[in-house]
């Protein structure tokens, strides 16, 4: 039986690490310990009471769901222990969270992290997921860190990945040599490699975007979703509609089978709704790995924008090559 465990992995691929490759490569290992214990406790969410709204609202102004604030404080608790971060950043809290292990003073790297994306579909049982990326800290090691530790574009980024909470449970990441793919295998939890060097196709067939905003979509994006619903044989439209409401679930399916993910701004959300820190930059650092491209609609890769503020706001266009850009040629 030939099977590569996540452990196996890293210690064979830790050399193609930057930076400190054992500190990294406990980084990742400590991702899997917590994405390993988030996904038993969704999986048995509806047995232990855990489903539903928690009761608060977070810096979103979206209502918090229990598992959300299982899965802050089970990476909070998860990123603690090793001393390699120095600080998280999570879509759930107003402010960075400085950890407090007996080593993470010294730690050399950054998380920004989103627990739990999806989390309106936690009540009926559709795929969520956590995203991740991980800095290397501005400020010296043994310093408080600050925000601007944080507040770091994409294109300075050590890695990135996602993990999607399914039919199975899968863990996707990039250190900047490809992307690969490991599935959760419960029978002797471990993740084990799955897809290696993943690919997303040039080209698909797959438009995600929620269409019930479309009276408050740029124009161009109207002209787009008018052109994908025509039909024409040669060019094999009309285009097929895909949207579960889970950005984790939407960009995995995209990524292998080959589509578009479209968030644009709106009347409402001129500076579209996905964050920046949370969403936006790890899934385009796993998207331009894997092949594809990820802008905000304006020309510009997500992954050079600077960030001004935690959870600052980005419009997303991110997929297949082919496709993105033939969303932008619509909006000129």
């Amino acid at each position: 039986m030939n099977i590569t465990t996540l452990g196996q992995f890293i210690i064979e691929k830790q050399n193609d690490f930057p930076y400190a490759k054992g500190e990294l490569s406990r980084l990742l290992r400590d991702i899997g310990i917590a994405a390993k214990m988030i996904s038993r406790e969704v999986n048995k969410a509806g047995l232990t009471h855990i489903l539903g709204d928690h009761g608060s609202v977070n810096v979103q102004g979206e209502d918090v769901k229990k598992l959300d604030i299982i899965g802050n404080e089970t990476f909070i608790w998860a990123l603690s222990r090793g001393g390699e971060v120095c600080m998280m950043a999570s879509e759930e809290n107003d402010e960075v969270i400085p950890l407090e292990g007996e080593f993470s003073k010294n730690g050399n790297y950054v998380i920004c992290i989103d627990p739990l994306d999806g989390s309106s579909n936690i009540d009926v049982n559709v795929s969520i997921g956590t995203i991740f990326s991980i800095y290397r800290r501005i400020s010296p090691a043994g310093t408080n860190p600050t925000l601007a530790d944080a507040l770091q574009a994409g294109n300075q980024l050590v890695a990135a990945g996602y993990v999607v909470y399914g039919t199975s449970t899968m863990l996707v990441f990039s250190t900047g040599k490809g992307v690969n793919a490991f599935t959760l295998d419960p029978s002797i939890g471990e993740f084990c490699l799955s897809q290696s060097m993943v690919q997303t196709p040039k080209s698909g067939s797959i438009y995600s975007i929620n269409e019930g905003n479309a009276a408050e979509f740029p124009e161009g994006i109207k002209q787009y979703l008018s052109w994908a619903k025509e039909k024409n044989s040669e060019e094999k439209r009309p285009l097929t509609a895909r949207y579960i409401g889970s950005m984790v679930a939407d960009f995995h399916r995209n990524l292998l089978k080959g589509g578009v993910f479209i968030y644009p701004p709106t009347a409402k959300s001129p500076n579209g709704k996905l964050r920046l820190m949370f969403e936006g930059i790890p899934m385009a650092y796993i998207c331009e790995q894997a092949g594809g491209k990820a802008t905000n609609g304006k020309g510009q890769s997500i992954l050079d924008i600077e960030p001004e503020t935690l959870h600052q706001r980005v419009p997303v266009i991110m997929g297949s090559l082919n496709m993105v850009e033939k969303v932008e040629a619509f909006l000129g």
